[in-house]
């Protein structure tokens, strides 16, 4: 019910009111793109906000803006930090090189489009699955669910069988951040720090090609190391550094008590 209400009041607003509107009124299609995807950012946290007050009859606090801008900085920075060790290793090891450094080939238009993917994602997946999973089940439990519900993206363009290794850490990684912090914010502003990065430095996005880039380079040497046609998320170094942020965070919310025991414990 959740996903079916966010997601239906986000395609009935973009196809039957901001698209015809924007497109009639505005000659430029990016700037109206950009207005469009801005539009159904927030139609999809009214939605879910909506859905959780008068469905499940209680307040969302996973999306609470309580110390947003902190968590802003510091989760898009985790994100963005992460993919930048990962092309600095590669670019010691002369597997990365710069060719040209250009904003002509990214638009606003890419990064709103990437604010709306991992919006959807991460509100539907961590705001509304994990967190009714980790309530029935325990946080344990969920974080295997989590990483087996990444596998969903096997069907990207050229995924390969280590994208789907590194697929099962992302699951655990924003999972654990989910869990960690009890708020969307956090998993969500990494995942666009880490998605934005990557076509920043000239790679692929999860094997698309086409979200833009700021750095034209290119990317030699093994697949294992590069993360060939998937791009640098793909590499066995970014992985090292998601598994290992991941795991950070576990030992945090170990610590901190803020991971849940399954009902099936405290029966025994």
């Amino acid at each position: 019910m959740g996903i079916a209400c966010c997601l239906t009041a986000v395609v009935a607003v973009k196809q039957y009111i901001s698209e015809p509107i924007l497109y009639a009124l505005l000659d430029n299609k990016n700037i109206a793109d950009v207005i469009k995807n801005c539009i159904s950012f927030l139609v999809l946290l009214i939605a879910y906000f909506f859905f959780s007050k008068y469905y499940e009859k209680r307040t969302p606090t996973e999306i609470s803006t309580r110390k947003l801008p902190k968590v802003l900085i510091g989760g898009f920075a985790l994100g963005f930090i992460a993919i930048s060790i990962a092309i600095a290793i590669l670019y010691a090891f002369n597997y990365y090189e710069v060719i040209s450094i250009s904003t002509i080939n990214y638009s606003l238009k890419l990064f709103t489009l990437l604010m709306v993917a991992a919006l959807i994602e991460d509100l539907l997946i961590r705001g509304l699955i994990i967190r009714k999973l980790e309530h029935w089940l325990g946080s344990y439990i969920t974080l295997g669910i989590a990483m087996c519900i990444e596998l969903l993206h096997v069907f990207n363009d050229n995924a390969t069988v280590f994208s789907a290794v590194s697929d099962l850490a992302w699951g655990f990684t924003l999972a654990i951040l989910y869990i960690y912090s009890k708020r969307i914010w956090l998993p969500f502003f990494f995942h666009l720090g880490w998605n934005f990065a990557q076509p920043f430095y000239g790679s692929n996005l999860t094997g698309v090609d086409d979200m833009g880039k700021i750095i034209n380079a290119t990317f030699s040497g093994p697949e294992l190391i590069t993360g060939g046609n998937i791009g640098i998320e793909g590499s066995i170094f970014t992985l090292i550094l998601l598994l290992s942020i991941g795991i950070g965070y576990f030992y945090l919310a170990k610590r901190k008590n803020r991971l849940i025991k399954s009902p099936l414990d405290s029966r025994k």
